[in-house]
């Protein structure tokens, strides 16, 4: 029985890095992306070579196994493990040199693959092999696992690239491996050449060979190559900790061919045919993979075949040829990189995506690779279907069919004893499919426990002893990384589901998506990570936490792994109360940025919510939930008492404003926001009617622009009203009978003294601080007095992005047994929306102008800004907004202990976008927060849409 206290002493005495056992970093672990989970004794996080060392030495006396993990995005389970678990994410990911003329870079094991080919570019090279998971995706994982990517049949596995490697064996012998036998522990040499005849005729030759030990690599006519040979030993062999590889030259332009074909077969048979013109990929998916086939040539199946060239036109003549040698049902040539690069986003969050079928079932890893002669592919495929319809299994093959290597995610029942009885049944009769078709039961991500028992089918038993005896020469003890590859664990065992309860947990929110289930909600996370990606392009927003600190548990990954084990609770033992969970979801910004980037549409912001309501149920909150939370009643007092000058004057007050900041949690750094003098309803009543009988458009008078920023509210009346539209707000009294939409000016005596009073609200302060039963109160109330505007055709324009997301989804999921919740949700439309439906014929004054700013993360994840940019075109606003977050986050932001984090995030996209814009340029936020968070950091004013709209109108510009 190991001592845990004399193990973490052990190694806090002898490494320099960081020694975890605690539940936060052990729960982060205990998972890969694949269907396995274990738990680990904790964490080491080593800064060199020597703590590596030094760790395994500790770990040996005490006969603890060690398991080497990167990104954790291994798909079959080889980075879980229950001893010591060497996280190299965190210290030993750097790029040590780089040597253009030699083309070889010198890398640590947990350098992120985007980075080396970020230093490589600017000298025309890459790192040939490029896995979807490129963004998060280390070196030591992809030479743990021989990964491959896209371009294999360009450049082959990651151990075509592999020069030489630095190696620490269980034993603490450091070793060299590379080429002629260099670094091969002792007895190596003696056991292949007693293996020679049967290494010569019993391993397949195939491109796509990942599965067992590459063994091979190690006879003489093949360079007895130990540097390639230890690729692909999923971390049994030996802990990586420096490696020498060689880079490719780059095309100087690429282009892209979409071949379309009726049908998955057909692409299939027609991968291995394009091979001679010598493409860069030759990728396949299938329309039930595709969530909508837009910008897809029309077919059933889709092959996805770059090519290089020197020039664009050289680029694209190359591919125009695949596309005449083809025989297809229609065909695309894209040569725009921004096209390119979206349509490779299909097929790169094809991991995640292929996690749900299309009616929403669970798919799972598991046989995700397997890969067998290219030629084969299509009868396999069809082979491989009809075993799926036999055992009532459904899946959606994918990947790199010009190697004959298929990516599919299955709908596994692993959560009951039938269903994972059948789940051995299927695995061993596919592998016998595989097997009968010349191929290999792992094509890029390693056998882990997923396949690792099933390798006597494909080897016999004789191979597989003698990969036992090759673990053995290396590590004698079997300390590292047992259980896989060699006297592996069974492929049903450790499966992470059997933890989970099985009773739907009782909460607030609907998970409509989820069958009401919490549970299958955060099971949708599988680990795929691409929440870790430390920059992103574009419109894309996730994870902003996880980019400001760089740490597992402020990513969406991480805080689901939390959520999993405290619904598992073996680990994380207090359920709702746990602090772990609590303080990984605290820097989380409800940015929903994950709701739409991540490719399994995990809604960590909803999560949040909901953990919230259960953590602090019965129990006194924080102060900034009260301050902030109840932001609505606080400034509704203001209002009614007409004291906003005087909130504003002691806001202003320097110790006065510190005082109110500290009681309601508020950080210090923080200027307290100033009250608007006059509300937008205020003013409303106090204008004069609009004249014109256009369309009605009920105007939402959000808490923000009502009480803060009434000038957008204005602005937009003005815009809307320019258009043709008839503006009305909201009834603010509830009557008997549904009199019609009003405009807040009703005065009729009786029905006054009939009615009950309120405001409509969204009640986004409420959930975001997980204030659910509140926020239900508040949701219905705003129900009831909007009967009669849903009683009408009437849409409802919210000025606020957060306030719009809001009610389009958290309402109707928190509301789910209220069906008028549902109908006004669809009723909701952006101020863009409203101008593009009910006024499709205005013209918007020209401004002509490039534009700078950031589309609001609930916008990019809940509403989307499509017909924000039309509306920005047609008026002449060019250039394109950042995405990323703000980092204010509604309250976030304001909260104590935010502050630097929240600049973080600002940091990462907004502020380097407005700073580096035109001095002509228009600075856009339409969210409140960002407007704030402008203001606050830079001094830059930015503008809702409609106001900068109505300043055109007016001739101000």
């Amino acid at each position: 029985m190991t001592d845990l206290r004399e193990l973490r002493a052990g190694l806090a005495a002898a490494v320099r890095g960081e020694v975890d056992f605690g539940t936060t970093a052990r729960a982060l672990t205990t998972m890969d992306a694949s269907n396995y989970r274990r738990v680990p004794l904790g964490v080491v996080a080593p800064r060199d070579a020597d703590d590596v060392a030094a760790a395994l030495s500790v770990c040996r006396t005490h006969g603890v196994p060690v398991v080497a993990r990167g990104g954790g995005t291994s798909i079959a389970g080889q980075a879980t493990g229950t001893g010591v678990v060497l996280d190299f994410t965190r210290h030993m990911n750097r790029l040590l040199s780089l040597d253009p003329r030699a083309r070889t870079a010198v890398v640590q094991p947990g350098l992120v693959l985007d980075r080396l080919q970020e230093a490589a570019a600017p000298h025309g090279l890459r790192f040939g092999p490029d896995p979807s998971t490129h963004s998060r995706c280390t070196l030591g994982g992809m030479i743990g696992n021989n990964s491959c990517g896209s371009h294999s049949v360009a450049w082959g596995t990651t151990a075509d690239s592999v020069r030489e490697l630095s190696v620490v064996t269980a034993g603490g012998e450091r070793l060299r491996p590379g080429r002629g036998w260099a670094g091969a522990p002792a007895g190596l040499r003696e056991l292949v050449d007693g293996e020679l005849a049967r290494l010569r005729t019993g391993l397949p030759g195939l491109p796509r060979r990942i599965s067992g030990y590459a063994v091979d690599a190690l006879l003489p006519e093949k360079g007895a190559d130990v540097a390639r040979s230890f690729c692909g030993s999923e971390g049994t062999l030996g802990v990586l900790t420096e490696a020498v590889v060689d880079l490719v030259r780059a095309p100087r332009a690429r282009a892209l061919a979409v071949l379309a074909y009726a049908e998955e077969g057909g692409a299939a048979e027609a991968a291995a045919g394009l091979l001679p013109y010598r493409p860069l990929t030759v990728e396949g998916m299938a329309a039930d993979l595709v969530p909508s086939a837009a910008g897809l040539p029309r077919g059933g199946a889709w092959l996805f075949v770059e090519t290089g060239g020197e020039t664009a036109a050289e680029a694209r003549a190359r591919a125009e040829a695949i596309v005449r040698g083809a025989d297809v049902v229609d065909a695309l040539v894209v040569t725009d990189p921004a096209r390119q690069r979206a349509l490779w986003r299909i097929r790169e969050d094809a991991s995640g995506t292929a996690t749900r079928m299309q009616d929403g079932t669970e798919a799972w890893p598991g046989w995700e690779d397997c890969a067998v002669p290219p030629a084969r592919l299509g009868a396999y495929l069809r082979d491989f279907r009809a075993l799926l319809a036999s055992h009532g299994l459904r899946g959606a093959p994918y990947g790199h069919f010009g190697d004959g290597c298929v990516h599919v995610r299955i709908d596994f029942d692993l959560l009951t004893g039938p269903g994972v009885a059948r789940f051995r049944r299927f695995s061993e009769e596919l592998a016998d499919l595989v097997v009968a078709h010349g191929g290999s039961l792992s094509g890029e991500h390693g056998d882990g426990q997923a396949r690792a028992e099933l390798l006597p089918r494909m080897y016999g038993a004789e191979t597989v002893a003698l990969f036992e005896r090759v673990k053995g020469v290396w590590d004698p003890d079997g300390l590292l990384n047992p259980g896989m590859l060699v006297r592996p664990a069974p492929l049903d065992a450790n499966l992470r589901f059997s933890v989970l309860p099985r009773e739907p947990v009782d909460v607030a929110f609907g998970y409509p998506a989820d069958g009401g289930d919490f549970s299958a909600a955060v099971r949708r996370c599988v680990g795929v990570a691409k929440c870790r990606t430390t920059s992103v392009a574009g419109p894309a927003v996730m994870c902003p936490s996880f980019r400001a600190t760089g740490e597992e548990e402020h990513s969406t990954r991480g805080r689901a792994r939390l959520l999993h084990e405290m619904l598992a609770g073996e680990l994380v033992t207090d359920g709702w109360r746990s602090t772990e969970v609590r303080d990984a979801l605290d820097l989380c910004l409800s940015c929903k940025g994950c709701r739409s980037d991540c490719p399994v549409g995990v809604d960590m912001a909803t999560y949040k919510a909901e953990f919230l309501h259960h953590h602090y149920a019965g129990r006194r909150r924080p102060a900034a939930h009260y301050a902030m939370g109840w932001l609505p009643v606080w400034l509704g007092w203001v209002a009614r008492t007409r004291t906003a000058g005087a909130v504003n004057a002691l806001a202003s007050v320097g110790p006065l404003a510190s005082v109110v900041k500290r009681l309601g949690g508020i950080a210090g750094e923080r200027e307290i926001p100033r009250v608007a003098g006059e509300t937008f309803t205020r003013w409303w009543r106090g204008r004069r009617a609009p004249s014109g009988e256009g369309a009605p458009v009920v105007l939402w008078p959000d808490t923000f622009t009502e009480h803060l920023s009434p000038s957008v509210g204005r602005a937009a009346v003005r815009v809307l009203e320019s258009a043709g539209l008839r503006v009305v707000l909201p009834p603010t009294l509830r009557l008997r009978g549904r009199p019609p939409v009003g405009d807040a000016r009703s005065r009729s005596a009786a029905r006054l003294l009939a009615a009950r009073r309120g405001r409509v609200c969204c009640g986004l302060t409420y959930v975001s601080t997980g204030q659910l039963d509140r926020a239900r109160t508040v949701l219905r109330r705003t129900l009831d007095l909007l009967e009669p505007v849903l009683a009408t055709d009437a849409p409802l324009v919210v000025l606020e992005p957060s306030c719009a997301a809001a009610l389009r989804t958290d309402a109707p999921e928190l509301l789910h047994d209220d069906p008028r919740a549902a109908h006004l949700a669809e009723r909701v439309l952006t101020f863009a929306e409203t101008l593009e439906r009910y006024a499709p014929d205005w013209t918007p004054p020209r401004l002509d102008r490039p534009v700078t700013g950031q589309t609001h993360c609930h916008q990019h994840a809940v509403l989307g800004d499509t017909a924000d940019r039309a509306l920005r075109a047609a008026a002449g606003l060019t250039g394109e907004l950042s995405g990323g977050c703000c980092g204010l986050a509604g309250d976030f932001g304001f909260e104590k202990g935010h502050y630097d984090v929240s600049v973080a995030c600002a940091e990462d996209r907004l502020l380097p976008s407005v700073r580096e814009a035109p001095e002509d340029a228009v600075v856009l936020a339409d969210g409140f927060s960002c407007r704030t968070q402008l203001e606050q950091l830079t001094g830059v004013r930015g503008r809702h849409l409609a106001e900068v709209l109505a300043a055109a109108l007016d001739g101000e510009g």
